[in-house]
């Protein structure tokens, strides 16, 4: 069992956050793409949460293998993050708003599982009404720049462009906006450039740059919700096939490790 500690500030955002991943969780006890909390403890100076153990983020695998994640891998990554996300927005109508290698997560036995439910927002006639921050790296154009700036005006398809900026990561060890000198640059970027893309000289299924190109399309109105999501080609044979991920990530970690010895 894992065992966070989340400190209690007087910064009424902190405790927010704190109140918000609770809630979620709560609700989503034993759903199998979300990580269970078992219960938890709230003292006068911090929060103690009973968590299900799990092995690793794959932000940390990412540097600790130093290596692409085969496609095969990132196949029951999507599966897993969109399913919980879908999850997410049918039954308790909130959205996750900061989806990114670092909250999802692996354990031993090869379950991928979404965590971090922080600054995860509650959706108000299928939209969210606030800008609260995340993660500028992985941030949507529509979030960066809303068409009104004073009512943002954002839905779920904020989320899918996250994951498809980490699935581009994940497939090539690197982030696209990798070499900006802060977060300013990288805002600048996404709402000024075209989409990024798989390279090309990299080998990946035409369903595997078919369903990352979709994620990353710019004019979020024209990106596709979960429903469709759930239906393109990628998705299906990723959820149908077999893949021992519990093997991968023996091999892989263990490889790495000797390595660092």
């Amino acid at each position: 069992m894992g065992l966070p500690v989340m400190p209690r500030t007087a910064s009424n955002e902190e405790n927010k956050r704190i109140i918000m991943d609770l809630d979620v969780l709560v609700k989503s006890y034993n759903f199998p793409y979300i990580v269970c909390c078992l219960g938890y403890f709230i003292r006068q100076t911090e929060v103690w949460i009973c968590m299900e153990l799990m092995a690793s983020c794959f932000d940390k695998l990412l540097k600790l293998i130093r290596q692409p994640i085969p496609e095969s891998i990132l196949g029951k990554l999507t599966v897993s993050t969109v399913t919980a996300l879908s999850y997410l927005k049918e039954k308790h109508g909130i959205i996750h708003r900061d989806v990114k290698p670092s909250n999802i997560l692996i354990d031993e036995q090869g379950n991928i599982k979404l965590c971090d439910f922080g600054i995860s927002g509650v959706l108000i006639d299928s939209r969210a009404k606030s800008r609260n921050a995340g993660c500028a790296a992985y941030m949507s154009p529509e979030r960066i720049e809303p068409s009104n700036q004073e009512k943002p005006n954002y839905d779920i398809r904020a989320d899918i462009w996250s994951l498809g900026i980490s699935l581009i990561e994940l497939a090539t060890n690197a982030h696209p906006y990798s070499n900006c000198e802060n977060d300013f640059g990288v805002m600048a970027r996404i709402v000024t450039e075209d989409s990024p893309q798989l390279p090309t000289h990299l080998t990946f299924s035409d369903n595997f740059q078919s369903f990352v190109d979709i994620c990353l399309i710019k004019d979020y109105q024209q990106r596709p919700k979960y429903g469709p999501l759930m239906l393109h080609s990628f998705f299906i044979q990723s959820r149908e096939q077999s893949v021992d991920v519990a093997g991968w990530y023996r091999d892989v970690t263990t490889a790495a490790i000797e390595k660092q010895q």
